[in-house]
């Protein structure tokens, strides 16, 4: 092959993924090996299994993603993988697997920040020129990003708190729905009343573009036991209303910020990417916010939308065409802001800021 061709590599929670993907943006294989069922008895991904998962099941990922290509480490040009933000285990098993065939291939190594995969996958799917202006909101971030560049973000706003996957994680939680929960609250959602129940909009009386979800899940809470207490117990039509109304509250958030952000920042695109992106709710709540603003409303594939190897693939080739590479020293790196300039705005702790 005379084209650009990455092995792209992803670990950085519960999924393990690799996929192949030229300079021209044809996703030649995806492959994405799920551990949900591994974690279904614990309500949420545990990190020692998710890590031990990994260490198994990735050079299997690899292997696959290269067959169903129809092609070899040789055809390669590269390996991308994501060296941080994750839950460490994972993200350095990934780390280790793309060092060991970078250097057994010998082929170019590129560490990627597993948000500036999401971030630039409007570029995979669409071709968007620059600047555009991207919603991440997956279960564990949610921001406001101007994307300017390959390594060039500016945070203009997210979440203090919970991001918006954590928060429909949390409400499955209470429910007693299962995990992952944006899937389960969303077909929940589709079967209930929104209006029943009036649940708060958080920060939409303050300016700004930032966003607040816990206090959304805490009135969530109380409602599920005033419910309990009043009737002995939880009726499917009640889970199902307080879904739809938990749901609308999210996508009236996301849209009203987004709606602030496309006025002070004026682009020709807004894009929105992550798991919760999925959410057919909140795209729907998203599309006519761009219309009303004039700019094209992009959400990637539902493949793409969760953690995958495609993306890592492609953010990838984006560095490489700037001249980086990355050696055996890479590290993998539990925390990892795109916008370094920005201060954290959940507790930067010890090393540093989370996202």
């Amino acid at each position: 092959m005379n084209e650009i061709v990455f092995l792209g590599i992803e670990s950085s929670c519960d999924d393990t993924a690799a996929a192949i993907v030229t300079g021209e943006g044809r996703i030649l294989a995806s492959v994405v090996s799920s551990q949900t069922a591994l974690h279904a008895d614990f309500g949420g991904v545990v990190p020692e299994i998710a890590a031990r998962a990994h260490a198994e099941r990735l050079d299997l990922a690899v292997e696959e993603a290269l067959a169903k290509a129809g092609v070899t480490l040789a055809d390669m040009t590269g390996v991308a993988v994501t060296a941080g933000p994750g839950l460490i285990g994972g993200v350095m098993a990934g780390v280790m697997c793309a060092k060991g065939i970078a250097a057994g291939a010998g082929l170019p190594l590129v560490g990627v920040n597993h948000l500036a995969g999401h971030a630039l996958t409007p570029r995979l799917t669409d071709g968007v020129e620059y600047p555009y202006l991207m919603l991440l909101v997956s279960g564990g971030h949610c921001q406001f990003l101007r994307v300017d560049g390959p390594e060039d973000f500016t945070r203009i706003g997210g979440t203090i708190d919970d991001a918006p996957g954590e928060a429909f994680d949390k409400l499955a939680k209470l429910l007693a729905l299962p995990q992952p929960g944006g899937p389960s609250v969303e077909a929940e959602a589709a079967l209930g009343d929104p209006d029943r129940f009036d649940l708060p909009r958080p920060l939409l009386d303050r300016p700004g573009f930032d966003m607040s979800f816990s206090g959304l899940k805490t009135a969530a809470l109380r409602l599920r036991d005033q419910l309990i207490a009043e009737q002995g117990g939880l009726r499917q039509t009640d889970r199902r209303d307080l879904c739809a109304a938990f749901q609308s509250a999210v996508a009236d958030v996301l849209a009203e910020k987004t709606r602030r952000a496309l006025a002070a920042h004026p682009v020709p695109v807004i894009a929105v990417a992550g798991g919760v992106a999925a959410n057919q709710s909140i795209r729907g709540a998203l599309e006519p916010i761009a219309d009303e603003a004039g700019a094209r409303f992009l959400a990637p594939p539902l493949s793409l939308c969760t953690d995958n190897g495609a993306m890592i693939a492609w953010a990838g080739i984006e560095r490489f065409r700037q001249g980086h590479r990355d050696g055996m020293d890479l590290q993998a790196r539990p925390r990892w802001p795109l916008d370094s300039s920005a201060a954290p705005m959940l507790g930067g702790g010890k090393k540093g800021a989370k996202a």
